[in-house]
């Protein structure tokens, strides 16, 4: 097995070499930082194991970096704080940042081993580094949010709450903040089990949070199990989050959504501000997120610079956070340059648009005869099928609920199209306007079948 790599940062060289010293001889690897500035650019090219971390720095102290890698996803790994005249509020601030321990100065040697390898224990047992809500960013509408998520999670009774936004703007983020570390979590997708086994999912996630993306997916039924398990949920000690980006008053106006689950949901709600509200926010986010892509898919680091950060901030999220995501990972991958530049965001960003059209040869007699015909050939098959679709126009039912009605005609309309992608679900997706995963979802509410 690999040694395991230890990360000593103090501005002192006679206590960074001292502990070097020590520890090589117990076997780790060690790396020396003599200031922050020099401990931000080992973090962000590698993730050691531990980190033994001064607080009192010239340049920046202790508490600041460790706050600063919280902030951006980058506090994946124990952190050791380190003093000489630390104070008890300081050890607890520490603490409360996400340091592992407190190691007052000089350190003893049996002390200094003993964190050491209780880190490394503990190190094992961390998740996988990701998204938080601290990756949010600081703006003033991001405070306010956290503040009353601080208030919801510090009531005494776990309560059912609804997060409202649109399509990708961070709600899981917010749901899994009220997640205590080590306490179950689920986010629901397999909504039939609303209506299966309700009590079951309770019993699996007894003292922690189960979250629902978009509750206005459910039907009638698996409303009703959703409703009997906030009933029942506080005996269980379990947290019911629930997300939309659905008028929910208006569904429940046109019978589509459950009185009784909107009532429940209503009484304690948010709204989780959409990206293009918080736009101050976008290079924090920026730098968070390529630094999260250097954990999870071990991808090189890449630097944006200050020209191509203000195009990014400045432009407009229609897909929210989850779009900014996926832009700054197709950045990352397919950038030339050793930084990221201006070009290389318009160029993501542009992408999806139509090119202007190339000024066109003039085709030979010969080829426009061809042309014609095809093209002629081609205005008669498509009149045919429209034809063909006129003599088989659907007749509504308008003796059934709006729901079921809504239901047949979304059934006619995806099958309608799966006969002329030939089954292509990723055509078909593209034609409907929906993600793949709510295209599968969908065909398995209207029970229709994928044929091969």
């Amino acid at each position: 097995m690999a040694s395991k790599n230890i990360l000593v940062v103090d501005d002192e060289i006679g206590i960074r070499e001292l502990l070097r010293d020590i520890l090589q001889d117990e076997g780790y690897q060690v790396q020396l930082a003599e200031n922050a500035a020099s401990a931000r650019a080992i973090r962000l090219q590698e993730r050691p194991d531990i980190v033994l971390l001064d607080i009192w720095m010239p340049d920046c102290d202790g508490i600041t970096l460790l706050k600063e890698w919280a902030n951006n996803s980058l506090l994946t790994m124990p952190v050791v704080m380190m003093s000489g005249h630390g104070t008890i509020d300081t050890a607890v601030e520490a603490t409360r940042i996400g340091a592992f321990d407190f190691l007052e100065k000089p350190i003893a040697l049996q002390k200094l081993l003993k964190t050491v390898e209780s880190a490394l224990k503990h190190s094992e047992q961390l998740p996988k580094s990701e998204m938080n809500l601290s990756s949010l960013g600081k703006s003033p509408i991001i405070s306010a949010l956290k503040e009353r998520l601080d208030k919801i999670a510090m009531s005494v009774s776990p309560s059912p709450m609804l997060l409202i936004g649109p399509k990708g703007c961070g709600a899981e983020l917010c749901a899994r903040y009220l997640h205590q570390p080590g306490s179950p979590w689920l986010q629901l997708t397999e909504f039939n089990q609303l209506a299966t086994a309700p009590i079951e999912i309770l019993e699996a996630t007894r003292d922690g949070v189960v979250f629902i993306s978009e509750v206005a997916e459910l039907n009638k039924i698996e409303q009703k199990g959703l409703l009997l398990l906030i009933t029942k949920a506080e005996k269980y000690s379990t947290r019911v989050v629930c997300g939309t980006s659905e008028n929910l008053p208006k569904l429940q106006a046109e019978s589509l959504f459950d009185h009784n689950l909107l009532q429940l949901l209503s009484a304690v709600s948010l709204r989780v501000p959409a990206l293009d509200e918080h736009k101050e926010d976008i290079p924090d986010l920026v730098v968070a997120i390529a630094n999260l892509q250097l954990e999870l898919a071990d991808v090189e680091y890449r630097e944006f610079d200050v020209a191509a950060l203000n195009a990014l901030r400045n432009a407009d999220w229609p897909g929210d956070l989850a779009q900014l995501d996926a832009v700054i990972r197709n950045l990352i991958q397919t950038s030339l340059g050793e930084k990221i530049t201006l070009e290389d965001v318009k160029r993501v960003l542009t992408q999806f648009e139509h090119p202007k059209a190339l000024p066109e040869e003039q085709p030979s007699d010969a080829t426009a005869v061809n042309l014609l015909v095809t093209n002629n050939a081609s205005v008669t098959q498509d009149k045919n099928e429209a034809k063909a679709a006129e003599n088989q126009t659907w007749q509504p039912n308008f003796n059934q609920p709006l729901r079921e009605a809504r239901d047949e005609f979304e059934r006619m309309y995806i099958q309608y199209h799966m006969k002329k992608v030939s089954n292509n679900m990723s055509k078909l997706a593209e034609i409907a306007g929906l993600e793949r995963t709510h295209l599968y979802r969908k065909l398995k509410q209207l029970s229709i079948k994928i044929k091969n």
